[in-house]
């Protein structure tokens, strides 16, 4: 659907300044994982499929086998997609709990030895075409993540419930971003942006040390919740009235949500290089009666 473009040099653009302290809309920006190749393994699906359908009944049997296979395999390549891009966001992650990319290249080496197999009946030419396939597979998507990243030291049990509460907080964040495109208005979807960047960079403060998430549930849980249904509101308001209050009110919201957001990570920020600085000084004290002489340099 078309949209009107917006900025300050629009007819109804805002001042320079009313505008809010500028931030890089691109720091925590997703990218979707899912891209053209990915998106190119239905093509197959279709073909095999549509000459099936003119094949005997046997032809037909492997046929269809085969497209499911790749069809199954297709699907299993978006999620591992998804997951290993969510992996490698966070600065602490665990290795997916199934290899999906792996039992994607499995499936695909399932489907073309069906394929093969209608095409010319044998197992030693099927399962050169299903080896072929694995390879290529793997080597064009690559393997999953198998292994935990930044985990030493930190306990699991708190981890999991880190991993939680950030998982339902980004529920929250994409249901803002849905909710805001019923507005149709760039600006104020630009400012959910910048808002669910700060947000974001909460995320990494507390998945660094999760001694910080109770500090910070009540931001990722409470304020969020009420930032997310306040969104819906709007979108629902102004995407019937175009009312410019509604507009104004929800801006200043997400202004001073915004705020609070940045302020609470920056506290925490400072109060882990406290615990650093502690830390560093008992080793200092420690070392200095053991007879171990330091540069105060």
């Amino acid at each position: 659907m078309a949209q009107r473009f917006g900025g300050k040099h629009s007819p109804d653009g805002a001042p320079n300044n009313s505008a809010p302290s500028p931030r890089n809309p691109f720091k925590n920006a997703r990218i979707n994982p899912i891209g053209l190749r990915a998106n190119l393994m239905s093509v197959p699906v279709a073909l095999l499929l549509f000459f099936s359908l003119f094949s005997g009944a046997s032809g037909m049997a492997f046929g269809l086998l085969g497209a499911a296979s790749w069809a199954a395999a297709w699907m299993m390549l978006r999620e591992g997609l998804k997951a290993e891009a969510a992996y490698n966001e966070r600065r602490v992650a665990k290795r997916p709990a199934l290899p999906r990319k792996i039992l994607a290249a499995v499936l695909v080496g399932i489907g073309a030895g069906f394929a093969a197999w209608k095409a010319e009946p044998g197992a030693i030419i099927a399962a050169v075409y299903a080896l072929a396939a694995v390879g290529l597979h793997l080597a064009a998507f690559g393997f999953d993540p198998l292994s935990n990243k930044g985990v030493e030291g930190i306990d699991e049990f708190q981890q999991s419930r880190v991993a939680r509460v950030i998982d339902e907080a980004e529920t929250h964040l994409e249901a803002m971003r849905d909710a805001v495109l019923r507005a149709q208005d760039r600006r104020v979807e630009s400012r959910v942006e910048q808002f669910q960047s700060v947000v974001r960079d909460l995320f990494r403060t507390v998945e660094e040390d999760p001694r910080d998430l109770t500090a910070a549930r009540k931001y990722l849980t409470v304020y969020l919740l009420g930032a997310r249904d306040a969104t819906v509101k709007f979108a629902d308001i102004y995407g019937r009235s175009q009312d410019p209050q509604a507009r104004s009110d929800y801006l200043t919201l997400l202004d001073d949500l915004e705020q609070n957001f940045a302020a609470r990570n920056r506290k925490m920020l400072l109060e882990d290089r406290s615990d650093l600085t502690v830390e560093i000084e008992v080793l200092r004290e420690r070392l200095q009666r053991e007879g171990v002489r330091l540069d105060n340099s």
